[in-house]
């Protein structure tokens, strides 16, 4: 089994600084309501729970600026 890191931080009230081995990322929001997560990685998340086992997701990358 690979061992993990994986830490998180309450930075201020609804700010979350998040930390694992490969990168990091700030979350934006609690409780109701969307949260807003930024990825070193470029990694763009727009989040929220809905009533019931419902969700709602959206990521968006940010594109490589090599050739091709």
């Amino acid at each position: 089994m690979p061992l993990t890191f994986r830490k998180s931080f309450r930075v201020f009230p609804g700010v979350r600084l998040n930390i694992n081995r490969r990168s990091w990322s700030v979350t934006f929001g609690e409780g109701k309501g969307p949260r807003h997560t930024v990825s070193s990685t470029g990694r763009r998340t727009t989040s929220m729970d809905l009533p019931g086992p419902f969700g709602w997701r959206k990521t968006t990358t940010r594109r490589s600026r090599g050739g091709r």
